[in-house]
């Protein structure tokens, strides 16, 4: 077995199915793991959400902010953005089953036999990844449960910004939520700065990469994630960095991943259909 891992793949059907041809993917032996951000800003978001529920027993995914910003909008807790490419979606007769697999993928993924964690964002510095997995888990209970509309309902908001574990209710999930799907930069005390878009250059004075915080309690453990488009594909290996959205719904490229030797596979974007 094999396992492959893609970065931000944000509805780019083509793309991803050029990538897989190109790693002679089987999803009969070899597993591809998923950054989050499975839909949206690119052209067919419904193909690829069909393709890789019907390859699920092949698939391990992590929910991004697009993810769970298609089932906000799905269930009526948000309005649709001009630059959404959600219409298909939504509006085929399939939405309501693959949405309800959507709901039930984890927001963080440890594989403890292969070594490495799946994340869409990064995780906090504050936290290990025992606690990491932990307070993914009391999101991902309340999105499998009748709770989903309470929580989505409440989803939006860049408040509290700072971890407390003292935190309690829609405040706790949403920064929770916050971390593992949004984050790229925070200042010392591991408090979000979620305007923040740029490049490691142009970061904000007195502010630093997630990955970059002096005190990360998962500095040891090899985490893989997306997001970050504007980092681009940033595998550094030595720190157990592997960053892999390199913008393909904004016309860079795809990048696959081979876990076993980090061999990478760059698929350009193909635009428009």
């Amino acid at each position: 077995m094999t396992d492959y891992a893609v970065g931000d793949i944000q509805g780019c059907y083509r793309e991803l199915m050029a990538g897989l041809s190109a790693v002679s993917f089987s999803p009969e032996n070899d597993r591809l793991w998923l950054t989050g951000d499975l839909v949206n800003r690119g052209p067919d978001s419904l193909a690829t959400l069909k393709f890789l529920q019907r390859q699920q027993h092949s698939v391990r995914c992590v929910l991004g902010n697009h993810d769970l910003h298609l089932l906000a909008v799905a269930r009526g807790h948000k309005a649709t953005r001009d630059n959404d490419t959600l219409s298909a979606l939504l509006a085929d007769s399939d939405c309501d089953r693959l949405l309800d697999w959507l709901r039930r993928q984890p927001l963080c993924w440890h594989d403890a036999e292969l070594g490495y964690t799946l994340v869409h964002a990064g995780i906090a510095p504050q936290w290990t990844l025992q606690q990491a997995l932990s307070y993914a888990a009391e999101v991902e209970q309340v999105l499998q449960s009748e709770a989903i509309d309470d929580f989505l309902a409440m989803l939006y908001g860049n408040q509290p910004d700072c971890w407390q574990p003292e935190l309690r209710g829609h405040d706790r999930l949403r920064c929770i939520v916050n971390y593992f799907t949004r984050m790229r930069v925070c200042d010392r005390d591991g408090r979000l700065d979620l305007h923040y878009k740029g490049t490691l250059r142009d970061i904000p004075t007195d502010h630093c990469a997630w990955f970059d915080h002096p005190q990360r309690k998962t500095a040891e453990q090899r985490i893989i994630f997306g997001h970050w488009a504007a980092l681009g594909c940033h595998i550094d290996s030595e720190r157990n960095l592997f960053a892999l959205d390199s913008g393909c719904a904004w016309g860079q490229s795809l990048t696959f991943l081979r876990l076993d030797n980090h061999e990478i596979t760059v698929i350009p974007a193909m635009g428009e259909k």
